[in-house]
């Protein structure tokens, strides 16, 4: 009996253990199986919105693509040099070469910017850039199309009077009547200089020379002159043969188109002092003899080559 009980009753204990944790077990089972440890559907939306909002948009998204660009607006090619960048209004002030007035351009994602054959961004145009710009006219609105840079040193030519010429540093100063400020240009060793045809020297250079100036930009962005060209010299005389297309005894004007050159000169004229007759009309080709005082030609002698042909 003693054996028994020693045996058999440690079986019957373990037995039991075994079976309250298998029916532990199986309830934990069951409760699982009716209620599942899971996130509720409200909890998920709430939690799949929050993911969603944690994402950075791109504000450009948010915009809407531009219009495509009109195919029948009028169209033209603008040369200048910027006066003024806008980043934030989306313009830029272009003086056009030879002077005038500003020109506000406006620009958006649609305009190209180029610099010789390669594409370019706004962000590369610079104040003083010399640019090239293809427009079109939206309503009142000027529209850059294309923007061109160009890849090598811009060059250009003016036409004036000397105002100033620093022989220290080589610098002209020149009055050009197209443009509202005087054009500075650097004269080096290795500006051509030449009057009548000929070559001539630096000392040649004082106030109040008409002449031509051909120039080159460096990368530094200065003006460099390649070429100087000396048409008068104040104090000098010169002669003009051809036909006088206007004459205004008033106001003491005449002018006259050049039968050597075909350009066309204003020559001033005091009756008073220079004696002409009825033959002086327009129409008629002349002669005139006149001196060169700074800022205009001034007649000495008048002669008519031909009498006036209706």
């Amino acid at each position: 009996m003693a054996f028994l009980s020693n045996t058999i009753l440690p079986i019957v204990l373990s037995g039991l253990i075994l079976g309250g944790v298998a029916a532990g077990q199986a309830g934990t089972a069951q409760t699982g199986a009716t209620s599942p440890v899971a996130t509720p559907p409200a909890a998920k939306t709430a939690l799949s919105t929050q993911t969603r909002s944690d994402v950075p948009l791109d504000a450009a998204s948010l915009i809407p693509d531009p219009p495509p660009l009109p195919t029948r607006a009028r169209a033209s090619l603008i040369g200048g040099t910027i006066n003024k960048l806008d980043r934030v209004r989306d313009k830029i002030a272009v003086r056009p070469f030879g002077g005038g007035k500003l020109m506000k351009i406006f620009f958006d994602p649609r305009t190209r910017v180029y610099r010789g054959s390669s594409a370019a961004t706004i962000s590369d145009l610079r104040k003083g850039d010399r640019i090239y710009v293809d427009t079109i006219l939206d309503g009142s609105t000027v529209f850059a199309r294309n923007i061109r840079l160009s890849s090598n040193a811009a060059s250009g030519v003016t036409e004036g009077i000397l105002l100033r010429y620093r022989r220290g540093s080589g610098e002209l100063e020149v009055r050009d009547p197209l443009s509202p400020q005087p054009l500075k240009m650097v004269l080096t060793s290795n500006t051509r200089l030449t009057q009548d045809g000929h070559l001539a020297q630096a000392g040649s250079l004082v106030p109040g020379t008409l002449m031509s100036v051909q120039f080159t930009t460096d990368a530094e962005g200065h003006d460099v002159a390649s070429e100087v060209s000396i048409f008068a010299v104040p104090g000098s005389s010169y002669t003009f043969s051809g036909r006088v297309v206007a004459l205004d005894l008033h106001v003491g004007l005449l002018v006259l188109t050049s039968s050597a050159d075909s350009k066309t000169y204003e020559i001033y004229l005091d009756p008073a002092t220079t004696p002409v007759d009825d033959s002086l009309r327009q129409g008629v080709d002349a002669t005139v003899l006149a001196r060169f005082e700074g800022d205009r030609y001034v007649a000495h002698e008048v002669s008519v080559n031909s009498p006036h042909t209706p």
